[in-house]
């Protein structure tokens, strides 16, 4: 069959090698791509905002399956223009891309439905919500409601920090999205990522990762989008994961169907593992970057047959085949991330990475000049390996980074710290 993959970073690539493997796939076409994707994909030039254009190129190459890789394309109805035209999507509805769209619906959901998650209020008015910030205190966790590109949570150690970031958000720091605002008390705890296939009725678990936020060795500084992740997270255990899918999916998908709204897609479940058992922090309505970067290299079935069996509705029973190893991937980041990057400058030495046997390398934010391969955003290229442990996996993942020539980047030295402190 043909595929279109939607997206251009680093899961898009990751996404891609999946799908190029597949005994199903005649031809991959993506949009945009990168030019990872491009090694294994053919590159459409589409904007993937005109849903009739996408309808259109569907039609024109016989595309049999869209997969859409990003949350703004799900959240705007792509999945519902296309659905309409007979094409089936991998992703969920405008209505079900809620559970990423609007985090104040989640934490309804979770109040409806007894999901265990952080206490909370959500507000439309600043004044309103100050004065909630004065009555809980700090520490505490400011969230702007709608989608902010990863940064729109603020963690305040501080009752001024809260309140700077409640202003902020209101000032509009991150436009319609933070037009709403959800305060919560402040989970303690170990953070994972929990990751199910869904098909609108039934759910499969797929794999677990965890993820580094701050930018800095040791958790320190701002948050980005990631900075490097492992898989599985030794954390989460077998009886966590029951607990999970019973306590937090199952009545999310019920209540998702219930408001005639089924969930089809992959379900990112964000969560605090604090001492009275799992928290839901968020939900996501489409693979992780760069956890999907760690899953995809451990998944042994393919990843096209699973995509389908969800936008048909037809999900195996059967556990899905992971390899035992762990995969671990670091993330090379433009000078001055999460701030304005620095754009442009030219990264070397790919090929001498990806010779390394196990080393796996990934576009996201990178571009062709000519002959030369450039950053073109803050999060340039995931360096992943495989290993028997996650200080194997480590290890070989740094060897690869260390055989790029970028100077203009930047990576964290100490993925996969939490796993190594177990493994001791």
């Amino acid at each position: 069959m043909n595929v279109l993959l939607i997206g251009s970073g680093g899961r898009e690539h990751a996404i891609a090698r999946a799908l190029s493997k597949s005994a199903l796939l005649s031809r991959l076409y993506a949009a945009p791509g990168n030019p990872g994707v491009a090694e294994v994909a053919e590159l459409a030039r589409l904007d993937v905002s005109d849903h009739a254009a996408v309808a259109g190129f569907c039609a024109e190459k016989n595309i049999e399956l869209v997969v859409v890789g990003p949350e703004q394309p799900l959240v705007e109805g792509l999945a519902d223009s296309l659905r309409a035209k007979g094409v089936a999507v991998f992703g969920p509805s405008k209505a079900a891309a809620r559970l990423e769209g609007s985090k104040g619906f989640v934490k309804d959901i979770c109040r409806a439905n007894a999901i265990p998650t952080a206490d909370y209020e959500r507000f439309a008015n600043e004044e309103k919500a100050l004065a909630y910030l004065r009555e809980k205190g700090a520490p505490i966790v400011v969230k702007a409601d709608g989608l902010a590109a990863g940064k729109g949570v603020v963690v305040a150690e501080t009752l001024e920090e809260a309140e700077q970031a409640v202003a902020d958000m209101f000032a509009g720091a991150f436009g319609k999205s933070g037009a709403e605002v959800v305060i919560e008390e402040k989970l303690e705890g170990e953070e994972a990522s929990f990751f199910v296939l869904c098909d609108g009725t039934h759910a499969l678990p797929f794999a677990s990762a965890q993820d580094h936020k701050r930018v800095g060795d040791g958790d320190r500084g701002p948050n980005t989008g990631g900075m490097g992740a492992y898989s599985p997270a030794p954390c989460f255990t077998p009886e966590i994961e029951a607990r999970v899918m019973r306590e937090i999916v199952a009545p999310t998908l019920r209540a998702m169907r219930e408001m005639g709204a089924p969930f089809q897609g992959v379900l990112f479940v964000g969560l605090m593992l604090t001492k009275d058992g799992p928290k839901l922090i968020e939900f996501n309505v489409r693979f992780g970057d760069p956890e999907t970067q760690v899953l995809l290299p451990r998944l042994e079935d393919d990843l096209l047959e699973l995509m389908l069996a969800c936008a048909r509705g037809a999900l195996p029973e059967r556990k899905i085949r992971f390899s035992p190893q762990t995969a671990l991937a670091v993330v090379l980041a433009t000078k001055n991330y999460p701030g304005t990057p620095l754009t442009g400058t030219e990264i070397k030495g790919l090929e001498r990475a990806g010779e390394i046997a196990g080393v796996i390398v990934t576009h996201a934010g990178t571009r062709r000049e000519g002959d030369k391969l450039v950053a073109a955003g803050g999060r340039a290229l995931n360096v992943a390996a495989l290993g028997a442990t996650v200080r194997d996996a480590q290890a070989l993942a740094y060897r690869g980074v260390d055989a790029i020539d970028w100077p203009d980047g930047f990576c964290r030295r100490d993925i996969g710290w939490r796993a190594i402190e177990r493994e001791r």
